[in-house]
Order: C-alpha cells, then structure tokens, then sequence
C-alpha cells in the first residue's frame, strides 16, 4: 500500500512529481476496493491505445488480404457473412452477421466472400488513416464489417501478449446479444459523425476490446491452452487471483495447491496443461512485469521492488529479471517509456 505525503495543511508535500502520486493513489484506490482482477491486471499493463477504427462495405464477390502487423485487431461483422482464414492455419472460420472476432498478435490474415478469388491487398483499398470513416468497395451492400487496430503503450506487449490466445471468436446468441450495444454505438459514432467522436470511437473500441475478452473467459472451452482460458477453470481461477493479489508473498506449489482443493502433483500437472506453463514460471513473470511498470514509470529504488515482489536480496531479484526479461533491471530503466 502507498501513503501519499501530506504538509500541515493537508496538502501533498511539493517537490514529488505530479505522475508518481497519480499512478500510486490509482493503484491504492483500486486495489482497496476490488479483489485482483487478473484480466484487467493484464489489460492495465498493456495500456491499449486505439491505432484506427472504421469499416469497410463490400459489395459483390471479394476478398481482402491483411499483411502481418503489431496491431490487435478487433472485428464485428454487422451484416452478410464472411470467411477468416489465418495464415498458416488450415481451417478457415465462418463468420455471419453479429459474430466478433479478435486477433491479439497481428498475424497476416484473409477476409473473404469466397477464398478461391485472389486476394486485393487491404492498403490498396484503405490508403489512409480511416478516422472513423466506411470504405465502400464495389458500392457496398453485401457484407459490412467495422474494425479496430490496437497498439500497445507497455514495453513489454509481446510478453503479456503471448498469454492471449490465437484467435477470439464470438458466436452465441447470448454473447451477440451481450455485444450489440457497442457494436449500435459504434455505428452510430461512424455513420452520423459529430464533435468528440474520435475520443469516444477509441474507448468504445477499448470497452469493445474488455468485453470480447471477458465473454472468451465465460466460454469455458476445455479443450483450449492458455492464460485466458484458465481464469474460467474452477480450481485454477483461485490460483491465478492470489497470485495476482500478492505478488510478493512467498507461494509455494503446495500452497497453491491448497487454493486449488488438489493434490500437489495434480495441480501442477493441471496448471501446466491449461496454460501452457508451470506455475512458478507463471509466477515469476508475472513479477517481472510488474517490475518492469515500476521501474519504467515509478522512482522506486531496484532494492525496494526486490523486497515487495518476494526477492530477500537485490542480486536474486535481478538474475530472475535478466532471464526473464533480457537485460538487468539498471538497464531497463536506461529504456525511454512509451
């Protein structure tokens, strides 16, 4: 917990930044008020910035190509029906109107009437920041999807990245239901332009992003790998919150096993299987990005990092972050924020 200097009068002490008491009575209000979140842990270290939103409106028989990019793509198919098809994937995804989709780590990939036609490079049908606006290709009429490209403020994207699956893929009834509101918001803010739009367009797009990701949990697919799809495991979830909530506490695997109602063996086994794996790894980085925020953003002494993160000596500290992250933490904070 932070405490933020008070003079006599009961102002804060000058001479410390404005930014440190900002970011320090944030995270003391949230987490006196709400249990870890493990989610919106993830989404707060990313700091998602809307890149671009629009839509394109396609008539006729098409097919668009999307080069690779560091983008998260958002995507909602108002009206007709589509192919996905991913590079490198061998099934394509059948898309109708009212499904969702997101491709969290910018793979180069199709949309399509028909995946027979040859593809039409996207750049050459969008050439311009699209500010909101609804391309028209071939006048339109048959098949109108809207978009929204993320990029990330975190240094450390790729990393919390890989915790995401795939691909996102709404489809029930009941999750369409759940995101017509944005997606009705969302056209309206297009087609009907008015002051504020662009601000408001990109947290819609944010909120659009949240939601998408919160339904995924919800879906509880089994069968899946990965971070994501753990939080909707039953014995896992509680696992994941603790270690999210103290970070610094000393877990051992029994300890979370414990929290998980399983033997030792079989909740390691488990863990590893769901999310692709071991726990103590998990843990570890899960760390090191906190680190990493504090040391980016924060004037926090490396030693005192160390010790909240459950590290009794600098040196360990900083081994567990060289192998984690790639550089010592000193080097780190020589890297410029974002």
């Amino acid at each position: 917990m932070y405490f933020l200097p008070i003079d006599g009068h009961g102002s804060m002490v000058k001479g410390v930044p404005d930014i440190i008491y900002a970011m320090k009575y944030s995270i003391m209000s949230r987490s006196s008020r709400n249990a870890a979140d493990p989610l919106s842990d993830v989404l707060s270290l990313l700091k998602p910035r809307s890149y671009m939103s629009g839509g394109i409106d396609a008539g006729g028989e098409w097919s668009f190509q999307f080069a690779p990019s560091n983008c998260f793509l958002c995507f909602a198919l108002v009206t007709g029906q589509c192919w996905l098809l991913i590079d490198g994937d061998d099934e394509a995804v059948r898309l109708q109107a009212g499904d969702f989709v997101a491709l969290p780590h910018g793979p180069a990939f199709r949309f399509a009437s028909d995946l027979a036609l040859v593809p039409v490079d996207v750049r050459s049908v969008v050439t311009g920041p699209m500010h909101g606006n609804i391309v028209r290709w071939q006048g339109g009429g048959a098949c109108l999807g809207l978009t929204a490209f993320f990029t990330f403020a975190a240094e450390h994207a790729n990393i919390l990245l890989g915790l995401l699956p795939a691909l996102v893929h709404l489809r029930s009834p009941a999750d369409r239901a759940v995101m017509q509101w944005y997606l009705q918001r969302m056209r309206a803010v297009l087609q009907a332009p008015q002051p504020g739009d662009t601000l408001l367009g990109e947290h819609l797009a944010q909120m659009m992003l949240i939601e998408m990701l919160r339904l995924h949990v919800a879906q509880q697919d089994t069968d899946s790998v990965g971070w994501l799809f753990a939080l909707s495991d039953r014995h896992l979830r509680a696992v994941i919150m603790a270690m999210h909530e103290r970070p610094g506490h000393g877990w051992t695997v029994q300890e979370l096993a414990g929290l998980a109602c399983m033997s030792r063996s079989a909740f390691s086994l488990h863990f590893k299987n769901k999310v692709g794996m071991p726990v103590m790894a998990y843990l570890i980085r899960w760390r090191m990005l906190l680190a990493s925020e504090r040391l980016l953003h924060t004037q926090d002494a490396v030693s005192t990092i160390a010790l909240d993160l459950g590290y009794r000596s600098e040196s360990a500290f900083s081994f567990a972050f060289k192998r984690e992250m790639g550089c010592s933490p000193r080097q780190y904070c020589r890297v410029p924020a974002s």
